[in-house]
């Protein structure tokens, strides 16, 4: 048994989709999330932004108790995933891996395209993830800039998310495409809208619930599975404003966060406010 949390981080508030996915299936674990919105997106960062941020973050996860660690973010997985795995000595867990056998359980055609921020599309990760797994996908990465901002600032149920996603989505509606990725932990905030852009014979395919099933099993083979009967607490840490934080992840949860803190770094990577 180990009763330190689960530290979960992502660029905002998409990580939140893989958070909520863990508290479900593992209610009496502690979670920790850090959001970094001041840092936000992501996906228009160079990957040696991306490791320093990702350093940064797990080493306050890590200084805080955590018994492992969920990269929440798709562009933070393709940069920073294998240096924090050699790096560090908790286990590190991302979501791309999740994602793409989700997706192969679901496809039939085969013929998949997986939607992410310019950073993820330009990595590479989910082609060379996909060969590996030797999963047989007929896989297209398509980058989707805007999308994280209109989860950010709260315009995801507006007629101006359709708008945006069918722009760049439409090529999709002339494919042999059944299958859709959301290579974005945003991207789940974001379903109204793109599913009704691609029809119900498109599948969407979130991370999140696969993610939690891999560090479900990883608890149960390390015996690390929290052997407490109170429901576990949940602490949330922004870079950006905290009652911001609060009230759009309220929004996306359904329920309100009660302990949400703010962290933010200088140049320097020093701490410069609590």
């Amino acid at each position: 048994m180990h009763d330190g949390p689960i530290g979960v981080f992502d660029s905002g508030l998409g990580g939140l989709t893989v958070l909520q996915a863990l508290a479900d299936l593992l209610p009496h674990e502690d979670l920790v999330y850090f959001g970094d919105t001041a840092r936000y997106p992501y996906g228009d960062r160079t990957a040696p932004e991306l490791r320093r941020f990702s350093d940064q973050i797990a080493d306050l996860l890590v200084a805080a108790g955590a018994k492992m660690l969920v990269v929440a973010c798709n562009s933070a997985t393709a940069a920073a995933l294998e240096p924090l795995r050699a790096r560090l000595t908790v286990p590190v867990i991302g979501v791309v891996e999740p994602g793409l056998r989700a997706a192969a359980k679901v496809s039939r055609s085969r013929r998949t395209v997986v939607i992410g921020t310019r950073m993820t599309a330009a990595s590479g990760i989910y082609e060379r993830t996909a060969a590996g797994l030797d999963l047989a996908l007929d896989l297209e990465v398509l980058a989707c800039p805007g999308f994280v901002e209109l989860v950010e600032e709260g315009r995801t149920d507006t007629p101006e998310a359709v708008r945006v996603v069918h722009d760049r989505l439409a090529p999709l509606l002339r494919a042999r495409t059944d299958t859709l990725v959301l290579g974005c932990t945003h991207y789940p905030l974001l379903a109204r809208a793109i599913g009704r852009v691609v029809g119900r014979h498109v599948t969407l395919v979130s991370s999140a619930d696969e993610t939690a099933f891999e560090v479900r099993d990883l608890l149960q083979r390390t015996g690390w599975l929290s052997q407490r009967r109170r429901d576990g607490r949940r602490t949330f840490v922004t870079s950006g404003s905290p009652s911001r934080f609060a009230e759009l992840g309220q929004r996306f949860l359904g329920t309100p966060l009660d302990d949400v803190r703010g962290h933010v770094w200088d140049v320097t990577g020093r701490r410069v406010s609590a």
